[in-house]
């Protein structure tokens, strides 16, 4: 009889819909190039099914999962554990399946703070965030964990970018503020980081969010976590004026990597990952 194995490792994903996401391209790029035997399925999952999905998924010995929308909250009913980060920030988009026990874990801050940290050391640094839906709350959460010495949270609904600046100062050591979204925001003078976590320019090459242009300094580092286009019109405009640039592709890929590393324990190379995305989304560096 043959020794080879015919099971692979089965992850994957839940959300609804589902069929524009890449990630099933980029993580069994990954796989591939690494030698494991495993797959990453990309399931379309209705809010009325998560918890036969999840189940499923235990009977199947997964090795764990990502939520996105709509369920990154509501799953967390259906598990055991929770990270630390994942319990402040109060969603999930990745589970690990351990001995049939189930661990909540959050990566869209910590594979944002993972690209960040190629450009620069966010430690003690002061941050203008825009955004508050829930990109904003995790890449905030992360950032006050890291060590970032302030955050000012700019949105046009005051009082939600107040839900997450009081996060921030309640439950890291960080100092954070909200501020309203009135016409162009401008940068402050002190501002060493500034975010675009909106969803403005998400398939729109062209869009960009409300922001005083002159404003963006030659020091600045600016970063969007839109994926596609990962040019933004908003990352070409901060290159021009000099500002070093971040885009969304490496939030993307880093996400990956830790959630590989959480159901696998093992690495994938993020540089083959990054290139299927490239490839995926017509970008180059």
């Amino acid at each position: 009889m043959s020794s080879q194995s015919f099971l692979s490792i089965l992850t994957g994903s839940f959300s609804t819909p589902c069929a524009d996401n890449p990630t099933v391209a980029m993580i069994e790029a990954g796989y591939r190039a690494a030698g494991i035997d495993a797959r990453y399925i990309n399931c379309d999952v209705k809010p009325e099914a998560l918890g036969d999905a999840v189940s499923g998924a235990v009977a199947m010995e997964w090795a764990g999962f990502n939520c996105s929308l709509p369920h990154k909250v509501a799953v967390i009913d259906h598990l055991d554990e929770l990270a630390e980060s994942a319990k402040i920030i109060g969603a999930v988009n990745c589970v690990s399946i351990r001995d049939g026990k189930l661990i909540g874990d959050n990566t869209d801050g910590k594979g944002f703070l993972a690209s960040l940290k190629e450009v620069t050391d966010p430690s003690g640094k002061r941050v203008l965030l825009l955004g508050a839906g829930g990109a904003a709350r995790a890449i905030a959460v992360e950032l006050g964990l890291a060590g970032v010495a302030h955050i000012t949270v700019v949105n046009r609904d005051p009082e939600k970018a107040e839900t997450i600046a009081a996060l921030v100062r309640d439950r890291t050591a960080c100092d954070a503020a909200a501020q309203g979204w009135e016409g162009d925001v401008r940068v402050p003078d002190d501002t060493d980081i500034v975010i675009n976590a909106t969803s403005v320019g998400l398939g729109g090459a062209e869009a960009m969010p409300p922001l005083a242009q002159e404003t963006l300094r030659k020091e600045l580092v600016v970063a969007d976590v839109i994926p596609n286009p990962p040019k933004t019109k908003l990352l070409r405009l901060a290159k021009e004026r000099g500002c070093t640039t971040l885009d969304g592709l490496g939030m993307l890929v880093n996400q990956g990597v830790i959630g590989v590393e959480l159901w696998l324990g093992q690495t994938l190379d993020a540089d083959v990952m990054q290139k299927t995305l490239q490839e995926i989304f017509g970008a180059s560096e």
